[in-house]
């Protein structure tokens, strides 16, 4: 077929699903001239399309306007209105799937990715020590735009820099000359989040050796209490949940030198504007493909796999291996802090 030359691409959940399509999708235009695509999510994650080449936002709130069976026929008719030569549906799930029904029913070509399901059922089977890496998120949503023929080489990626909002500006110029370390220790799942006691340990073991930096703590407004127990030299640890809106704070984490993460969606967010990504994994292994993006494999540590050669027990850490409740006791504080103050002495050849 004729490539298409507007696409629509839909991707729905969650935060770092979502964020893993921004490098893709900014490729993609930028590297087939004449092309424009629409692309569909939830309106809170509109901050991060903005100012992208070629690319225009559209926000759908499948939980209010368009709830239910007749919210998704509404979405349709609403989204057939932008006139797409053709659909990229990233997600694939049961609310999209339906969605491309109804535009192959109109003639629409969509091109689905492919999750690797079956593969990554083999992975949690034998184990990553059994296992070879499987291909990464981004690949497979680049490969939905590769069908069509287009080019789409990650490895040209050149991360957006935003403007500073005036507020994000003062902010920012208050730690001139420091060292800004993003910190999101927290995640959806047990499995994926390191013991918070761990983290203080770590954090305080930093603060002791490095006085050129700070530390900003990053989670959601309803995290704010838990993050603020992690606050114990307020000078330069700063909790800045529900300080900012997510514009603002992407302007931020844009600007650090370095973010430490779970397997989780700050650590995709950094990877979006080149900020190089230190993550500590728990039950889940970058083998399943959610690795961010270029990350370089010594920005990771992980449990002993000798110990635990199960893991990953999931994909999305939310069940852990029988036996495996006390994984996290062979990733010693001691041990994330020696390799997170290497990576810190020697961040430029990261």
């Amino acid at each position: 077929m004729k490539r298409p030359q507007h696409i629509l691409a839909y991707r729905f959940s969650a935060l770092g699903d979502v964020a893993m399509t921004v490098p893709v999708l900014k490729c993609l235009t930028e590297q087939n001239s004449g092309l424009r695509v629409d692309m569909v999510s939830r309106p809170f994650f509109a901050p991060l399309f903005k100012d992208l080449p070629g690319i225009a936002f559209t926000g759908a709130d499948l939980k209010t306007a368009y709830k239910g069976f007749s919210g998704l026929n509404r979405l349709y008719a609403d989204l057939r209105r932008l006139r797409p030569d053709a659909v990229a549906d990233l997600h694939d799930v049961l609310r999209t799937k339906w969605l491309d029904f109804r535009f192959r029913l109109a003639g629409i070509p969509v091109s689905v990715i492919d999750k690797g399901r079956a593969e990554k059922r083999r992975l949690i089977r034998r184990g990553a020590l059994a296992s070879a890496p499987l291909r990464s998120t981004h690949e497979r949503y680049a490969d939905v735009f590769r069908r069509w023929g287009f080019r789409v080489d990650l490895s040209r990626y050149v991360p957006p820099v935003p403007r500073l909002h005036r507020d994000t500006e003062l902010f920012l110029r208050m730690f001139e000359g420091a060292k800004k370390i993003g910190m999101a220790p927290l995640a959806r799942h047990v499995g994926k989040q390191y013991p918070l006691g761990g983290t203080k340990e770590v954090l305080e073991s930093l603060l002791r050796k490095r006085d050129d930096t700070v530390f900003f703590l990053f989670g959601a407004p309803d995290e704010k209490k838990l993050l603020d127990g992690l606050v114990t030299d307020p000078e330069r640890v700063f909790n800045l949940a529900g300080m900012f809106d997510f514009e603002r704070e992407l302007e931020i984490i844009s600007r650090l030198q370095l973010m430490w993460a779970m397997d989780s969606g700050n650590g995709h967010l950094a990877a979006v504007y080149g900020v190089p990504v230190f993550t500590v994994w728990g039950i889940t292994h970058p083998f399943a493909g959610f690795a961010p993006l270029g990350q370089d494999e010594r920005m990771r540590v992980m449990p002993d796999l000798n110990r635990y050669p199960k893991i990953p027990c999931s994909v999305y850490g939310n069940k852990i291996c029988k036996g495996y409740e006390a994984f996290w006791d062979s990733l010693a504080p001691e041990r994330v802090g020696e390799k997170l103050g290497h990576i810190l002495r020697h961040l430029d050849s990261f």
